[in-house]
């Protein structure tokens, strides 16, 4: 699987998906690896990553877990390489502003959403499956504090399937911003925005479709547009997995008050925050964590499948 827009010694080149296998196949669908590395505790992680890719083999798709390791941008691990990522305690997570850092230095990391459809769209893949996108951080208007997931799904073609953005997060100005960078919001199977743990964040989002098929027709339309960025499907948690957005409000609430207290920023809120709920909820968050993201593994290749299908091009 090239990984044209990196030189070559800083790609892994090969043709490959996880596991090691040929990878030819048209419907591939990326996965980040921060949530390996930062989202879920050993061995949780490795179980979960090793799960949703089985989950995306079973749709007729191919996996295609992205990280640095020892300095080279790895797009489709091994298993070994899968374990040697869950079991490691000083990755770091990579952002697009990491990452070449990373890189040059040597180093392993994980790469978030944004990292991650940045690698994607260097490999020719268009679909990418992750449990929830960054966002605006409450209190941004006095912090700063925006994810650059945002400004990547603005510039980069590829569709991310999400449970919404994370529900530490402040949700009406994430919408905000998504669509001030003109990105389109499509809500799978609801009407309103889902909030990570949640079904409803309360929000209503701004478009809805139902099946799979209507989404990679929407992405091969955005595909013709010049300039055309990515496409956020927001996907809500299986219901019999959610934990509602009233019991949650006050955890969370609570989590980020916390990390305020502590004084804790930038890119280390978002994984002590979600160790934090983790412990008050007695660890229903986190099945409620790999639930989603085996959800929207699930649907994202489904969503390639169709693509593939459909004759359009993997490279957006």
């Amino acid at each position: 699987m090239s990984t044209r827009l990196f030189p070559p010694q800083f790609a892994d080149r090969s043709e490959r998906g996880s596991g090691g296998r040929p990878c030819r196949r048209p419907a591939v669908v990326a996965l980040e690896s921060t949530i390996i590395t930062h989202g879920m505790p050993w061995p949780k992680n490795a179980e979960t990553a090793r799960a949703v890719e089985a989950d995306i083999r079973a749709q007729g798709a191919v996996p295609a877990t992205i990280a640095a390791l020892d300095g080279k941008l790895h797009v489709g691990l091994s298993d070994g390489e899968m374990e040697r990522l869950a079991e490691t305690k000083t990755a770091m997570k990579c952002s697009r502003a990491d990452l070449a850092f990373a890189l040059a230095t040597r180093r392993t990391g994980s790469t978030t959403v944004a990292a991650t459809m940045m690698a994607a769209e260097a490999a020719g893949i268009s679909v990418f499956a992750t449990g929830g996108i960054g966002g605006v951080h409450r209190g941004a208007q006095e912090s700063f504090d925006i994810s650059a997931d945002l400004e990547e799904l603005a510039r980069t073609p590829v569709c991310v399937v999400a449970a919404g953005a994370k529900a530490l997060l402040d949700l009406p100005k994430t919408l905000e911003v998504l669509e001030t960078c003109g990105v389109p919001v499509v809500a799978y199977g609801t009407d309103d925005f889902p909030a990570f743990w949640s079904r409803s964040s309360g929000l209503p989002a701004p478009y809805r479709l139902d099946t799979p098929e209507e989404i990679a027709e929407l992405l091969a339309v955005r595909r013709s547009f010049p300039g055309h960025g990515g496409v956020l499907v927001a996907n809500p948690v299986p219901e019999s997995a959610e934990i509602p957005t009233a019991e949650m409000a006050g955890i969370i609430d609570a989590a980020v008050a916390e990390a305020a207290k502590r004084g804790i920023s930038g890119k280390d809120v978002t994984p002590f925050v979600l160790a934090l709920v983790y412990e008050m909820t007695g660890g229903r968050s986190l099945d409620t964590n790999i639930a989603l993201v085996r959800n929207n593994a699930r649907l994202a290749a489904r969503i390639a499948v169709c693509g593939a299908r459909a004759g359009m091009d993997a490279t957006p």
